[in-house]
């Protein structure tokens, strides 16, 4: 094996139980533009699928999943609603499973998005049986990167229903959700433009796959060097469909390390009332910058209230073009040259350096990436899970 990965060789990364993460965390960008290729080879038959149900009176769309695949709604629910102008909201599969009369009612048509690696986790399962017992009227959009998954396989295409399937090296190896969480979290943003005739998709995806290798490429020394500085706490900021971004980022660095660096995440402004008394100086903090002026100006406030050496080890800022006037120790710098692309595509992208840190952290401590969890506390596909008839109050 003569490959390298996060400049690290192929057999190297073998002996050190980490070859799939590493290999899955650089193999992003491509698999980028490889999902957007399998998005216009099915955009007549999406658009005929949405054309059916998108002008539904009350129509709400649900996005869900559990762990990793719940943070794509989070991320991609106000993005959906400002760009399809249809309700939408992000629940848990695992909210839904134990609270299901909260979330479906059986008069308001629903369009429920599973999102899945595996398709595999009972509570999807189970969340979809109960959108099939309760709404009356119900659609399913499933994406997911597993088709030989039980959910791939419940779901085949029909009037009602749409199968996204995406790339087979979307379907990450390793315990750790990389390129399955970008490319899933990206066809969401692609399905939002669908009947968007201004935005050039090409431009946006070409330059989100720049994006990606600049992360890898100018920032991997850098991004690697964190593991070694001495901090047992991080906290990711991030404001509106940021804050799914954020989310994401701090489970993965939280998971990577088994839990030896507690995470934390929120928006700009919420972390000033009251989660900010987790902060000191072991703390990390990672600012994921929107790409709007109006937003950064709150950000750039919070950013600039944080003291590093005492509220904080490290501040490290993602940020499409450089802002001169933010104080950090670390500027990830994704644009170069020319015009920005639409915010939303930032979301992908900015999840990556908390992967990388992830996983040098993970190295740093002794573990191994692909499998961290030495006593076995958390596992790639959820176990041990007891599903129970639910019965519809009349």
């Amino acid at each position: 094996m003569n490959e390298s990965f996060l400049s690290i060789t192929a057999s190297e990364l073998d002996k050190l139980g980490g070859l799939n993460t590493a290999r899955e965390i650089s193999g992003q960008p491509i698999l980028w533009i490889k999902t957007f290729d399998l998005f216009k080879s099915l955009k007549t038959d999406l658009e005929q699928f949405f054309s059916k149900i998108k002008n539904i009176e009350n129509l709400e769309v649900i996005f869900t999943g559990a762990g990793t695949s719940a943070f794509i709604g989070d991320a991609l629910a106000p993005v959906f609603e400002k760009n399809m102008k249809i309700t939408s909201k992000p629940i848990p599969t695992t909210d839904i499973v134990t609270h299901p009369e909260y979330y479906f009612r059986s008069e308001i048509p629903t369009l429920l998005v599973s999102f899945a690696r595996s398709g595999n986790s009972p509570e999807s399962i189970k969340a979809v049986q109960l959108a099939n017992k309760i709404v009356n009227n119900i659609f399913h959009l499933v994406i997911t990167c597993n088709e030989e998954g039980n959910l791939a396989k419940m779901i085949s295409d029909s009037e009602n229903n749409f199968l996204f399937l995406l790339p087979e090296e979307s379907n990450d190896k390793s315990l750790a959700m990389t390129g399955s969480f970008t490319s899933m979290l990206l066809t969401g943003i692609l399905i939002s433009h669908l009947f968007d005739e201004k935005i050039d998709l090409e431009f946006e995806v070409n330059k989100l796959y720049r994006y990606g290798n600049t992360v890898l490429n100018k920032y991997l020394t850098q991004l690697s060097h964190v593991a070694k500085v001495e901090f047992d706490r991080a906290v990711f900021l991030g404001s509106g469909p940021f804050g799914g971004a954020a989310r994401e980022s701090h489970l993965k660095l939280q998971e990577l390390t088994n839990g030896k660096v507690i995470c934390k995440y929120d928006s700009f402004m919420g972390f000033r009332h009251g989660p900010k008394a987790v902060m000191n100086d072991k703390t990390l903090i990672s600012f994921l910058f929107s790409n709007r002026e109006y937003s950064q100006k709150y950000e750039k406030d919070l950013t600039n209230s944080i003291e590093t050496g005492k509220n904080a080890a490290l501040k490290i800022a993602v940020m499409e073009d450089d802002i001169e006037d933010v104080d950090a120790e670390i500027k990830v710098i994704l644009n170069e040259t020319g015009r920005r692309i639409s915010e939303e595509f930032l979301l992908p992208v900015s999840v990556l350096p908390a992967q990388i840190i992830g996983f040098f952290k993970s190295l740093n401590f002794g573990l191994q990436p692909d499998q961290p969890s030495e006593n076995g506390m958390i596992s790639r596909v959820v176990e041990g899970v007891n599903l129970y008839e639910y019965k519809v109050a009349e």
